[in-house]
């Protein structure tokens, strides 16, 4: 029955790419109030955004507890399938580490399955780029090797650059120091990161004081690492749509772009970005080869 594709909400992949190669997509939890809602089945990104902006309790997330992705792979390999799993860095989330637990339940209770759980160093539309490889190779017919060997590949060349609207949320959930968040908010600045590719960490990209130069800097970025390469690219973003679709208008006019989505970043992410986020995961169109 071929290789079946697993991997999270994290992904941010786009809805169409899920249909057309059957990625099976595993949700992470958001917890607020006691309350457990699976993301992108039990709340809209809309109605998170509402909460964060309302509630004085910032939620939390936790990674899919074990049980999950082990009944996952029960199921499709009794339908026949070797299983590649493509989970975010280990570094940033849980999930890996969840997802390896329900691989060793799995191989004990069936020690001749093919089953590989992979890091793929990065996460959001990046990851979604990593995923997205794996899945046209695995539907094209390509064993697990070939494909495992094709999403390790795609690793090497996908990026996310990110501005952030505040500094806030990060500070509330104790990733940068409060002091640092209230200067950058008195001073008016929106720090643009990127998360480098095979979990070589987060570095400051530049500084900025306004949307439009957000944009700018967005798409500066994109020119000096395409050159005249085509790209495929995913802009993201978190409650801020109306300037997604500006950024996306502006690099299908200004960039050579294969392939182009708009994507909400997940509110697993959200809740430590908080609303305002602006950004692109992108790679050059040779680095990840798709058949049609």
């Amino acid at each position: 029955m071929g290789v079946a594709i697993v991997t999270d909400t994290v992904s941010c992949l786009p809805g169409e790419i899920i249909q057309r190669y059957k990625v099976t997509v595993v949700p992470l939890e958001i917890v607020h109030q006691g309350k457990i809602f699976r993301d992108g089945i039990d709340i809209t990104p809309a109605q998170f955004y509402e909460i964060l902006s309302t509630s004085k309790e910032l939620p939390s997330t936790s990674a899919p507890p074990p049980e999950v992705f082990k009944e996952i792979y029960d199921r499709l390999s009794k339908q026949g399938h070797d299983i590649l799993v493509i989970c975010p860095s280990a570094k940033l989330t849980h999930v890996y580490e969840s997802a390896l637990i329900a691989a060793n339940m799995m191989q004990e209770v069936h020690p001749g399955i093919k089953l590989h759980v992979m890091d793929s160093g990065t996460a959001a539309g990046a990851q979604g780029f990593v995923v997205y490889a794996a899945a046209a190779a695995a539907f094209h017919g390509d064993d697990l090797s070939s494909v495992l060997n094709r999403a390790q590949e795609a690793m090497r060349g996908v990026h996310l650059v990110v501005c952030l609207d505040t500094l806030d949320y990060l500070a509330r959930s104790g990733r940068v120091p409060s002091l640092i968040a209230k200067a950058n908010t008195f001073l008016k600045i929106k720090p643009i990161i990127e998360l480098l590719p095979l979990g070589k960490g987060v570095i400051p990209v530049s500084r900025v004081r306004t949307r439009l130069r957000a944009m700018d800097r967005v798409v500066e970025i994109l020119h000096e690492r395409s050159g005249s390469n085509t790209l495929k690219v995913i802009v993201q973003h978190t409650n801020a749509e109306q300037d997604a679709n500006m950024l996306a208008k502006r690099i299908q006019s200004e960039l050579i772009c294969n392939e182009l989505y708009i994507k909400d970043f997940t509110p697993v992410m959200g809740v430590h970005t908080g609303p305002g986020l602006l950004g692109v995961s992108f790679c050059l169109d040779k680095d990840i080869k798709i058949e049609k």
